[in-house]
């Protein structure tokens, strides 16, 4: 991939002109050599990053930078940051949460590795490079001592830390270092048949567990972990969006709805592509590369990478992934991804907003919401397929307790002290939530058929929380969308829409009045305009989804 190697050598280069620019190199500062994220925080895990991208130009002979003088000094400054900001005992903090960071040093110890691997790769490196190397051994060796005695918060930490830990036992030959990786690889990897991690974080920590499974695989020989990371990379290729953006939402970490890119994949579609002779992941190479052209990003941060392997320059690949049309259900995931040309849908078991549909520059999602016992709204329980479409089912249990029998009275009359879970309670009553979601016969959209059964009465609602849409359209209403606002609407069929896209939703319908702030209420999509169609249960009502841009193509047959 030669041409992609260029122009990763050209935004490498660009993003060090940037970090220069905000690297402190004031001598009597105590960041002396660090760098400033975004939000001005300092600490040491940003700078390292900050500090491969400048040793990887440093050391390619295709870069301008290529044994700089001043950037070796910049890079000098960085190292030395580093090592002040580490621990005695060889742990860094993540200064905005945790500290004595095990998870953490296994990061920032994980993204040094492949630069400090390409300089003791090196036959004749300059006097520069063996230093910035020894300091590299330094921090690394004493990082690595840390993690094997620290702990962890996530399930990914645990790959994250094994993965380092064998890595560098591989280096120094610690057996210490090796047997507590076993320690954690004897918990069993939580990667289902579907490919899907336990957290189902395809904006980011997926492919941090892959990079984990990759280093495993490469120390122990055990082809098992490498298995892990071709099918979760088989299953990402479902889970990119008409804008070239990954589908997040059912995310169960900080990347859930954010407007995430597949960029930080390229290294894994690389190389296993390459070793595994999977085509589709070496096309997806070049989907990503096109992706960064298209909405103008930086090529992946990836520079080290191609310098620790110079044979992917000569990989070549024409094609350009492409996303076909397809129906997948990954049941073990609980979720339902379908591409039909100019459109996605997603139906999700166990989430609030179910349904998903997006057709590239506009995105919508639906939620069935009101107040039930202790519920906010409706959540599958249960998702099975049916002619056409998908089938999810909630029965929300009805409770209320009883008052203690004499066997049972706590000592005290303190609420807060009582241990309410012992008393009796009487059941019901229960109410029934089915929602049918069915792709329209002329594939232009879907319908969603909402039943509720088992209670009367109750004020309940769709939510359809709309973004990227900046106009809305209905016979009796009309206004321009900033994000944030809530419409109730009654009737007829609402059109949303921006400068290239149009999304039709309804028919509505309106039996009473939502007051957002009451106890029925789970809290709103961040960002999205809100429009909401109200009923009292039970009711029967069917909502369509539909992609104008597909109806115009198929009506003019263009």
């Amino acid at each position: 991939m030669e041409q992609h190697y260029q122009i990763i050598v050209r935004d490498t280069e660009e993003r060090v002109l940037s970090s220069m620019s905000r690297q402190c190199m004031e001598k009597a500062s105590p960041f002396y050599g660090s760098f400033a994220d975004k939000d001005e925080i300092v600490q040491a895990k940003y700078t390292a990053y900050r500090c491969v991208s400048m040793i990887s130009c440093y050391c390619c002979r295709d870069s301008r930078f290529y044994r700089s003088g001043k950037l070796y000094q910049r890079i000098e400054a960085a190292l030395s940051y580093i090592e002040k900001a580490q621990h005695e005992n060889g742990l860094f903090d993540y200064v905005t949460c945790n500290f004595f960071s095990a998870p953490d040093t296994a990061f920032i110890t994980k993204k040094l590795l492949p630069t400090f691997e390409y300089l003791k790769s090196l036959t004749a490196p300059s006097e520069e490079e063996k230093r910035i190397c020894e300091q590299l051994d330094k921090i690394i060796h004493k990082a690595a001592k840390g993690i094997a005695g620290g702990g962890f918060h996530t399930p990914n930490h645990r790959w994250a830390i094994a993965s380092v830990l064998l890595k560098t036992w591989q280096i120094y030959g610690d057996p210490e270092l090796r047997k507590r990786a076993e320690q954690y690889l004897a918990e069993g990897i939580d990667c289902n048949e579907d490919g899907e991690y336990s957290e189902k974080s395809a904006g980011n920590y997926n492919r941090i567990n892959n990079d984990a499974m990759i280093a495993i695989g490469e120390v122990t020989g055990d082809p098992q972990y490498e298995e892990y990371v071709i099918r979760n990379l088989n299953m990402m290729l479902h889970y990119w969006e008409p804008d070239g953006s990954i589908f997040t939402a059912n995310s169960t970490r900080y990347d859930k709805d954010r407007l995430t890119y597949p960029k930080n994949y390229y290294n894994e579609y690389m190389l296993m592509g390459e070793r595994h002779h999977i085509p589709a992941f070496l096309q997806m190479c070049n989907r990503i590369m096109d992706i960064c052209d298209d909405k103008g990003l930086l090529a992946p941060d990836l520079l080290n990478y191609y310098l620790l392997h110079p044979e992917w320059r000569q990989t070549e690949e024409a094609e350009s992934y492409q996303d076909e049309d397809y129906r997948v259900y990954y049941r073990n995931s609980g979720i339902v991804r379908v591409h039909s040309k100019d459109y996605t849908f997603t139906v999700m078991k166990d989430k609030t907003d179910f349904l998903y549909f997006h057709d590239g520059t506009i995105k919508v999602a639906m939620k069935v919401a009101g107040s039930f016992v202790q519920y906010r709204a409706f959540s599958g329980r249960s998702m099975e397929e049916i002619p056409g479409g998908y089938h999810l089912h909630q029965t929300m249990r009805g409770w209320y307790y009883l008052p203690w029998t004499d066997e049972q009275r706590p000592d005290t009359s303190d609420w807060w002290q009582m241990d309410n879970n012992r008393r009796d309670k009487t059941e019901g009553p229960d109410m029934d939530i089915d929602v049918y979601v069915t792709e329209s016969e002329q594939r232009d959209g879907v319908d969603v058929r909402v039943v509720t059964g088992g209670v009367d009465g109750a004020p309940w609602r769709i939510e359809i929380a709309v973004m990227g849409a900046d106009f809305l359209q209905n016979e009796n209403v009309a206004q321009y969308l900033r994000g944030g606002e809530a419409i109730t609407i009654r009737k007829g069929m609402t059109r949303v829409q921006n400068e290239r896209d149009a999304i039709i939703i309804g028919p509505a319908f309106g039996e009473h009045h939502f007051m957002e702030g009451k106890e029925d209420s789970e809290g709103r999509m961040a960002g999205a305009s809100t429009i909401y169609f109200t009923a009292y249960t039970g009711f029967d009502q069917t909502i369509q989804l539909r992609n104008v841009r597909t109806q115009l193509e198929r009506e003019n047959r263009l």
